[in-house]
């Protein structure tokens, strides 16, 4: 009787077993769909006119795309002993940890993505390429700055932006808004360091700056 019961169990995990692969592999196969749709949305929208070269952009976005999901999935954040930063000597978060996780995912990665856009693509149109991946967050931060520090010099500007893009084109290896907005923390404190350096008072620049848009709410 044991012996059946065992048998029994045994059958029904492996059939749970085969069905959790199965779901697995329909649930690839529907986010190979959607990350194949995404990028095709993003070359349409370059105006290209020229099939051949938009089916080339689209197979490099695609296959980008479904790398860093696999590499994601692959490579959980309990892959990342917890740990301390060791620039702080603050826990590490979750967060933190997916990301050197994501980080550690080949160059190469980066150089087929980069590469390929460059055959076909120009400067300008790469970079609105980038910004698909990233939602905008180049000239949304920019304009957060300039909002902030109204004075903001070209030579400033020239700087921020700098740091802004390759916030961004780091970040495009990232696979989701939360450890795509933790890259860009990083080129954001870059840039308040550089206001810093520069005879600024980021702290002092931000705090005026919420007074100011709280003064305008309470009118």
């Amino acid at each position: 009787m044991l012996s059946a019961v065992l048998l029994g169990s045994s059958t029904f995990c492996q059939a749970q077993q085969v069905q959790t692969a199965v779901m697995s592999a329909d649930a690839k196969v529907k986010s190979d769909a959607d990350q194949e749709k995404k990028a095709a949305e993003w070359v349409a929208s370059l105006n290209l006119n020229d099939p051949a070269k938009e089916n080339r952009v689209k197979s490099v976005v695609a296959t980008h795309l479904k790398t860093i999901r696999d590499w994601h999935n692959d490579h959980p954040f309990t892959t990342v002993p917890a740990g301390i930063n060791p620039a702080t000597g603050i826990k590490l978060s979750d967060l933190d940890r997916q990301v050197i996780a994501n980080s550690a995912m080949p160059s190469a990665v980066h150089k087929s993505l980069m590469d390929g856009l460059r055959n076909d693509l120009t400067e300008e149109q790469v970079e609105a390429i980038l910004d698909k991946y990233t939602v905008g967050k180049v000239a949304f931060t920019l304009k957060g700055y300039k909002a902030i520090v109204p004075d903001l010099k070209p030579e400033e500007e020239a700087v921020i932006l700098k740091n802004l893009k390759l916030a961004r084109e780091q970040a495009v290896d990232f696979k989701n808004m939360n450890q795509i907005s933790a890259i860009f923390e990083i080129y954001k404190t870059k840039c308040e360091q550089y206001l810093n350096s520069n005879g600024r008072n980021w702290k002092q620049l931000f705090k005026d700056y919420v007074t100011a848009r709280k003064a305008e709410k309470g009118k």
